[in-house]
């Protein structure tokens, strides 16, 4: 007996978008986003990454091309697409004076849900992302980084099997940061499929195990981020020593400040290598970093090679 394959959680064919003025948003972009995917596309400001969101969320209409969620055309069949998603936008979007509890239940209720599941559902988002004290409060008495994980909840509240997240942890501290992401993670091993766009590249290094580029409307590289990263040409790496010899001279080496070291690595070149270079000199390496994270390094090259 023959399986049938999975849907794709996002199939998107040369879809494009033109704004009035002749403006080219998008110029006949394909990305395809499996089911338990944790995704980042990323890109520079206005590169066209918020302009595939909205029309992934059918907030925007392509000028052409198809985007299909988990098998229904977001163009044809809008109101059977937007049941499979959440979103959470870049911008608080709910009525300030409003009860925390009552914003998500009413989202719910948009996709109805009834109203004694609701109820259950947001409590237990609400302890999950530690808002349950939170619940009878105003979202305006929130701070920052309670009203995203409101958002994430209010996402969240109909149980969509993919959710969007723009910028989500812009603003919020580190604490707030990580124990959100370990919420989601948590989701994501229970089949929820992720997308994100992001300017931490840190975090979307660590997370995301397949990531797209997008410029100036194309997307210019995509596939699994450690496959990307190993096409990296070169890395920039910070070596702390015991203490530089005033006389030290090396043109691959370029001093930093007191005992600090730069160098930049090609693909040739190992870090076994260089640390047994500077040894032969009398300099002792203690230990080492990356000047950036390495999907920092790929993002630059790519982009300023576009």
């Amino acid at each position: 007996m023959s399986v049938m394959p999975k849907e794709k959680a996002i199939e998107i064919s040369d879809l494009k978008k033109n704004y009035s003025g002749g403006v080219e948003a998008l110029k006949g972009i394909d990305l395809t986003i499996e089911q338990g995917d944790i995704f980042g596309l990323l890109g520079p400001n206005g590169a066209g990454k918020s302009t595939t969101i909205s029309i992934v969320c059918s907030l925007l209409h392509p000028t052409s091309g198809t985007v299909k969620i988990l098998g229904n055309d977001v163009i044809k069949n809008p109101s059977e697409a937007k049941k499979h998603i959440g979103v959470v936008p870049q911008e608080f979007n709910f009525n300030i004076f409003e009860p925390c509890a009552q914003i998500v239940m009413n989202q719910a209720g948009y996709y109805g849900v009834a109203r004694d599941i609701s109820r259950k559902r947001t409590a237990e988002l609400f302890e999950q992302l530690g808002l349950s004290d939170k619940a009878k409060v105003p979202s305006i008495k929130l701070s920052g980084g309670m009203k995203r994980r409101l958002m994430i909840a209010r996402a969240l509240v109909h149980n969509p099997d993919i959710l969007i997240l723009d910028e989500p942890t812009a603003g919020v501290d580190i604490s707030l940061r990580r124990s959100m992401w370990t919420f989601l993670e948590e989701q994501n091993k229970k089949g929820l499929t992720i997308i994100l766009t992001t300017h931490y590249l840190e975090e979307a290094e660590s997370l995301c195990g397949k990531i797209a580029i997008i410029d100036k409307g194309e997307i210019i590289e995509q596939g699994k981020t450690q496959d990307l990263l190993a096409k990296l040409s070169k890395e920039t790496v910070i070596l702390y020593t015991q203490s530089i010899p005033k006389e030290f001279s090396n043109n691959k080496f370029r001093i930093v400040e007191e005992n600090t070291l730069e160098v930049e690595l090609h693909k040739d070149d190992t870090v076994l290598s260089v640390v047994k270079d500077l040894e032969g000199q009398g300099i002792i390496v203690n230990r080492m970093k990356n000047k950036s994270n390495r999907l920092e390094e790929l993002f630059l090259d790519v982009v300023e090679g576009h």
